[in-house]
């Protein structure tokens, strides 16, 4: 290993993604570590096309992916079967969903909505007082028009929806309210509200203080604010499971997952958790890694709201409301082509199909929520990750 004190630069190369580059940072990596790598130089594509999504490129990760399904979806976007790839290193993650899109399909499927889309960028502006801060809003309000008009002429699928205000001391936060058509959209919003920051400036005196992001819009980070107001996608996935068939494949009852999710909202309660599902970053993970999302978005796509009730007629309704996930079917690494294949084996890549995309992540989410739930109760996780998930020397 390169001593402390001395820094050797990692190569670069006019042709960066060229086989002389790649070639001179893996002899690099051999000379400063002792470690001559192998597994990560074996891959399929072009090095060529990752430009735009890795610098310094060595190699890949691969990450084993499974299928599960057929999940069956009665969305307004996304409807009939679909198999869906995840990848995972987690033995006995795709057996769990698979098991609980069995359930779902014998409940007549997953209904699934998206009941709101919306991405930020949360500049603030600071001023001499508080009441300048007020002005300021005010003014903000009189030049909405003007101020989207600036934003949008940086996209051409970005929509300024509203500029939402909180007023803290002598500052005032923003959140810029963006639609972002299929690309998950956070450069998008970025590059839209700092135009129309500079328009802003530019023509409003008095401005103490400025930053393009305050942390209002919390970046891959969950929040209470994103639970409320939504990040990306708010999506709805709800199933109701008959009683026989809840006993049938998952050996458990209605009455016995009512009274274990009554149990377990009062221990997340203790917990101080942001979600109170059972486990609902691994099937997103999954599917995040396996079709090229931004991965960091699990911090904040996970947050979860899950509600059940018991029904009369013995059946138990489950519902998963998923308050900010982003997802893209275009951009960012969804062209990477392993990333591209796994989103065309579900009919969602390119333009026109994220909505379909975030119905099926959801109802994939509720599966998992479900199969998870049931092992709980019926006292087989453990047995399970013991027959599947330890991959001992």
């Amino acid at each position: 290993m390169a001593s402390g004190s001395e820094r050797r630069q990692i190569p670069r190369l006019t042709d960066d993604y060229g086989p002389a580059a790649i070639s001179a940072r893996r002899d690099f990596l051999s000379s400063v570590t002792g470690i001559r790598p192998a597994r990560i130089c074996d891959y399929s594509f072009d090095p060529g096309c990752v430009a735009g999504n890795i610098e310094n490129f060595i190699g890949v990760a691969q990450v084993p992916i499974g299928i599960a399904g057929p999940l069956l979806v009665r969305g307004e976007h996304a409807r009939g079967e679909f198999y869906v790839p995840l990848a995972t290193t987690e033995g006995t993650l795709v057996a769990s969903y698979n098991r609980g899109m069995k359930l779902a399909h014998r409940a007549g499927g997953v209904r699934v909505s998206v009941v709101a889309d919306r991405m930020q960028r949360a500049p603030v502006f600071g001023f001499d007082s508080a009441a300048e801060a007020r002005a300021f809003g005010d003014w903000l309000g009189s030049h909405f028009d003007a101020i989207r008009e600036v934003a949008e002429s940086t996209t051409r699928t970005g929509r300024l929806q509203d500029i939402e205000q909180f007023s803290a001391s002598r500052y005032l936060f923003l959140r810029f309210n963006f639609t972002t058509g299929d690309a998950a959209g956070q450069n998008m919003a970025g590059r839209a509200t700092s135009h129309a920051c500079a328009w802003i400036q530019a023509r409003y005196p008095g401005i103490r203080y400025f930053c393009l992001e305050s942390n209002l819009a919390t970046d891959k980070k969950s929040s209470h604010i994103n639970v409320l107001a939504t990040r990306g996608k708010r999506v709805i996935a709800e199933a109701t499971i008959p009683a026989g068939a809840a006993q049938e494949i998952m050996r458990v009852t209605p009455e016995q997952m009512s009274a274990a999710r009554q149990v377990s909202n009062l221990g997340g309660l203790l917990a101080g958790v942001n979600n109170n599902g059972n486990h609902s970053a691994n099937g997103i993970a999954a599917l995040f890694l396996a079709t090229g999302q931004d991965v960091a978005n699990v911090a904040e796509s996970s947050a979860a709201l899950v509600h059940t009730e018991l029904l009369a007629d013995g059946s138990y309704y489950y519902s998963i409301t998923i308050p900010a996930l982003i997802v893209a079917t275009c951009g960012g690494g969804t062209g990477l082509p392993t990333q591209r294949e796994c989103l065309e084996l579900l009919g969602c890549y390119g333009t026109g199909k994220v909505r379909k995309f975030a119905e099926i992540v959801a109802a994939t989410v509720l599966c998992g929520e479900l199969s998870l739930g049931s092992a709980i109760v019926a006292e087989e996780w453990v047995g399970a990750h013991e027959r599947l998930g330890r991959n001992r020397p």
